[in-house]
């Protein structure tokens, strides 16, 4: 397949260009349908090479910058794929049609994070009908380790193309079972990308692409909004054996705490079940705490529960913050301040790397990191007055 066009076509898409421009559209769309029509209709083959940004550049008459966005929606879309140093190849707009992937994500029931990943996931543009396995209901909205060991190598017999793994959490036995999937997999050659979370603990790294959030980040902008509210004592609350996101959040929220000058010797963090009302009384006592920052929104509901069945008034005697923006978080009977988690981007941009793991396997393991949006609700204020 031809790599530049001819003179001819050089100067029809110029004429087309101009002509759209003045009818009301942007340069860049127009660029992009062209390159799109282009992918579609077979000029460029799987594999093929298109013209570097300069030749684009020269070909449309526009800034290197134009280019460069057309191109990367293209990317999103999963139509090219970029190589650093090599250049932008297009892909199979059937890349999926003869792929199944599997998603093995244990307990999809028991958070809503995952279903709108997996909706993102999806509504991506090369989706077949039949490119996404759910595995059986039964075991996917169970929390259990056989559940998801037989569910992988349910996978495995259908020699499904590739699997997109939310690793265990909240198990006894979830580092040994989430190790025993992995290893499972890699005997098979089914490519991995993993969602939300890795398995190895900090600061180790497996060698599977990781799509989620921030976590570090999330945290921290969290912990400082609290601060920016009046916040004096702000404690952390998780569940234990919680997935390695738990630990990216606490760090964040302790180096939030550091960069304010409020991180102490006392540790405010707490790891158990928000609906013991023994321990929060307990917390409550000990840590004397006017603020909550918990792990998620899960947790915070649970956390606001408790606190309101003990007699504490929220937010006027104690600030509540989660992580995720789960739907009932307006619901609650405080509803929560949160950080929302952009879950159909996620799967959106973890279709992407899986075409791009499929079509380019040598490519660098990589962490894609989203960013979460403050959503600020009654459980935590702008402003109050500060506790002594």
């Amino acid at each position: 397949m031809p790599n530049e066009r001819s003179d001819e076509t050089t100067q029809d898409n110029q004429y087309l260009l101009e002509g759209r421009a003045a009818g009301g559209q942007t340069k860049y769309a127009l660029i992009f349908e062209s390159l799109k029509e282009s992918l579609t209709s077979g000029e460029y083959c799987a594999g093929a090479r298109l013209p570097s940004e300069a030749e684009l550049v020269r070909r449309f008459g526009v800034s290197r910058m134009t280019i460069v966005k057309a191109v990367k929606e293209l990317e999103r879309m999963g139509l090219v794929v970029r190589r650093a140093g090599s250049g932008t190849y297009a892909t199979s707009r059937t890349a999926l049609e003869n792929h199944l992937l599997g998603l093995l994500i244990p307990g999809l029931g028991d958070t809503e994070i995952f279903e709108p990943i997996c909706q993102g996931m999806a509504s991506f543009p090369l989706v077949g009908e039949h490119s996404l396995l759910w595995g059986n209901s039964s075991i996917l909205h169970a929390q259990t380790d056989d559940a998801a060991e037989q569910l992988c190598q349910d996978y495995i017999r259908q020699k499904v193309s590739g699997v997109f793994f939310a690793p265990l959490e909240l198990t006894p036995a979830k580092d040994q079972v989430n190790k025993k999937i992995m290893a499972a997999l890699d005997r098979a050659n089914i490519p991995v990308v993993l969602l939300d979370r890795c398995f190895a603990p900090y600061p180790q790294r497996s060698q599977y692409d990781l799509v989620g959030i921030d976590n570090r980040r999330t945290a921290y902008l969290a912990t400082e909004h609290l601060v920016q509210s009046g916040a004096k004592r702000i404690a952390f609350w998780g569940k234990e054996r919680s997935a390695s996101t738990v630990d990216g959040r606490i760090a964040g929220y302790r180096e939030a705490l550091f960069a304010h000058q409020m991180l102490r010797n006392e540790d405010l963090v707490t790891r158990g079940n928000p609906s013991d009302q023994s321990l929060v009384r307990s917390i409550l006592k000990e840590q004397r705490p006017d603020s909550f920052l918990c792990a998620n929104d899960i947790t915070a509901a649970n956390l606001m529960q408790s606190l309101l069945s003990l007699g504490v008034s929220i937010p006027e005697e104690i600030c509540m913050m989660g992580i995720d923006d789960v739907k009932y978080a307006t619901l609650l009977p405080i509803p929560l301040t949160t950080q929302h988690q952009p879950c159909l981007k996620i799967g959106r941009v973890a279709m992407a790397a899986m075409i791009e793991r499929l079509n380019a396997p040598d490519t660098p393991t990589r962490d894609i990191l989203l960013n979460c949006e403050l959503v600020i609700r009654k459980s935590c204020g702008s402003t109050r007055p500060a506790k002594d």
